[in-house]
C-alpha cells in the first residue's frame, strides 16, 4: 500500500515515520444501493418513478494499526453522498446522516439539494494484558440490545469503553459503559433527512448522549457445554430504563436450536417523557399514568443440509401490556421503539414490527447455493401487534397485522458484491386504533458493494 493512498485517516494513526507502515492495514469500501417501490396507497407515484425511489452513494475507509506489543489503534471515517442524483434518479436517501442545503428537513424542491455528510465514525485505542482487553473510544458494538447495524449503506457506532476479560475457561466476561451514540435515537436533528430507507445514523453523524445519561451493559458468553453457548446480558439505561436478555444457541451437525428470553422495565414515565421526541410524547394515550415491564420470548428450529441449504423457523412473543419494545436502544424512537431487533423471527426488511409491545410473530427462511455460486434466499415474516391500549403499551399504539415476503438473489465477483432483492409487504391496520389506512407495497432493490 502506498503511503499516498493512506491519505488523513493514515496520518492520524501513524504520525511520522515512528510506526513502520507493515503494521497498518488499511480496508474499506465503495457502496451504490438503489431502491424503488410500488404502492397501493392513495397518491403514491409509480415504481422507478423518481419520488418513488431511493439511492446513495458512500464509501468508508478504515485503518488499523499495531503500536506496541498488546497495544493497537483504530480509525474509520464514513461518506455518504447522492452525487446531485436526487433531481433525476430519486427522492430519497438510504442514509438519514444526510441534511439539505437549507435546513427544510426531507422537504426539498427543484432548486435545493442534499447536503453530503462525512464523519469519522471509528477512533479507538486498545490494550491487552493477563487475559483482558480495553477498548477506548469510538467503536462498532454488538450486544442485544445496543449493537451497530449495517443493512443500509453506513453504520451508527458509540462512544464507549469496552472490558473484556477470558480468565475463566470458555467463558468471556465483558464491562460497558456507552457514553455516546450517532444512532438516529440519540441524534433526532431537525435538519436531517427524516424519511430515509435505512435512518438509523442521525444527522451528519454527529454523536449525542447515549439513552437518557449513558449505559452500562454487562454480559458473559459461555460455551463450557458444546456445541452451546450461552450468554446473558444486563442493562442499566440511567434514569431511563433497565433490562435483560438471555439467550442459548445450540448445533449438533446440521441442526440448530436457540431460545431467548428478555425484560425491559423503564424506570418512570417521568424519566421516558424527557427522553421521548416530542412527536412521541403527542402520540401518548392521555390514560397512561405508569410504565410497566415488558417481556419477550423467542424460539428457533434449523437445519444446516450441507452444500444445500439452511432452512429455519422461529417464533416469537412480546407481551402486550408492557412500556418498552425489544428492539435496538441505540436507533428506536423511545429506547427500543422502532430499531432492528436481534430477535429470531426479525424481519429482512421494515422493522420495528417484530419488537413491538403486542407483537406475535412468525418466520420461515430458506437460503442456499445454486448454479455458478449464486445464493438464493426466501424469507416469509409475519407479526400480529395487538398492544393492551388500556395500560401502558407506548412501544406500538397501532393494531396491525403486518406481512413480508422476501426474495433475494446475491453474488460476487471478486471484491465486487452484487445483490438483488424483492420484497412484497402488507400492513393491514384495526381502523378502530388508528387513522392509517391498509397498504401493500413491493420493494425493488439493488446492492453493489466494492471492498477494498
Amino acid at each position: 500500500m502506498k503511503l499516498t493512498k493512506l491519505s488523513l485517516i493514515a496520518m492520524l494513526l501513524i504520525g511520522s515515520s515512528a510506526f513502520a507502515i507493515e503494521n497498518t492495514k488499511v480496508s474499506g469500501d465503495a457502496k451504490f444501493y438503489y431502491g424503488t417501490q410500488d404502492s397501493d396507497a392513495s397518491g403514491a407515484p409509480d415504481m422507478f418513478n423518481e419520488d418513488a425511489s431511493y439511492a446513495n452513494f458512500a464509501a468508508r475507509l478504515d485503518l488499523t494499526t499495531d503500536l506496541t506489543k498488546g497495544v493497537s489503534a483504530g480509525v474509520g471515517m464514513q461518506v455518504v453522498t447522492t452525487l446531485g442524483i436526487e433531481h433525476n434518479l430519486m427522492s430519497n436517501t438510504w442514509s438519514s446522516a444526510h441534511t439539505t442545503d437549507d435546513s427544510r428537513g426531507s422537504s426539498y424542491g427543484n432548486e435545493e439539494s442534499i447536503d453530503s455528510a462525512m464523519w469519522v465514525d471509528e477512533a479507538w485505542l486498545a490494550g491487552s494484558a493477563f487475559d483482558t482487553t480495553m477498548k477506548i473510544g469510538r467503536q462498532a458494538l454488538e450486544t442485544p440490545l445496543a449493537f451497530s447495524e449495517t443493512w443500509g449503506v453506513d453504520k451508527n457506532t458509540f462512544e464507549a469503553v469496552v472490558l473484556i476479560n477470558q480468565s475463566l475457561p470458555d467463558t468471556t466476561l465483558i464491562a460497558t459503559y456507552i457514553g455516546k451514540s450517532n444512532g438516529s435515537a440519540d441524534n433526532q436533528g431537525t435538519d436531517n433527512i427524516t424519511g430515509a430507507a435505512a435512518g438509523y445514523v442521525g444527522a451528519n453523524g454527529d454523536f449525542e448522549t447515549f439513552g437518557s445519561d449513558g449505559t452500562y451493559a454487562y454480559g458473559i458468553v459461555n460455551n463450557s457445554v458444546e456445541p452451546l453457548v450461552l450468554q446473558a446480558w444486563y442493562y442499566d439505561m440511567q434514569s431511563l430504563a433497565k433490562a435483560y436478555w438471555l439467550q442459548a444457541d445450540l448445533k449438533v451437525g446440521g441442526l440448530m436450536l436457540g431460545a431467548q428470553f428478555a425484560n425491559t422495565d423503564a424506570d418512570s414515565l417521568g424519566d421516558l417523557a424527557a427522553y421521548l421526541s416530542p412527536a412521541v410524547i403527542a402520540g401518548l394515550p392521555g390514560s397512561i399514568t405508569d410504565v410497566d415491564d415488558t417481556t419477550m420470548f423467542s424460539a428457533m428450529v434449523g437445519y444446516e443440509f450441507k452444500d444445500v441449504m439452511t432452512v429455519k423457523a422461529a417464533v416469537s412473543s412480546v407481551s402486550d401490556d408492557g412500556t418498552l419494545g425489544m428492539g435496538n436502544t441505540a436507533t428506536g424512537a423511545a429506547a427500543t421503539i422502532g430499531g432492528q431487533s436481534r430477535m429470531y423471527t426479525e424481519n429482512w426488511w421494515n422493522y420495528g414490527n417484530v419488537s413491538a409491545v403486542g407483537s406475535d410473530s412468525y418466520s420461515l427462511t430458506a437460503e442456499g447455493t445454486v448454479g455458478d455460486d449464486i445464493t438464493l434466499f426466501a424469507g416469509f415474516y409475519y407479526a400480529d401487534i395487538d398492544p393492551d391500549s388500556s395500560s401502558n403499551a407506548v412501544a406500538s399504539l397501532e393494531e396491525k397485522e403486518f406481512t413480508q415476503f422476501t426474495v433475494t438473489a446475491s453474488k460476487s465477483f471478486g471484491p465486487l458484491d452484487t445483490s438483488l432483492a424483492v420484497i412484497f409487504a402488507d400492513a393491514d391496520y384495526d381502523e378502530s386504533t388508528t387513522t392509517n389506512t391498509d397498504v401493500t407495497t413491493t420493494d425493488i432493490q439493488l446492492y453493489l458493494t466494492y471492498n477494498f
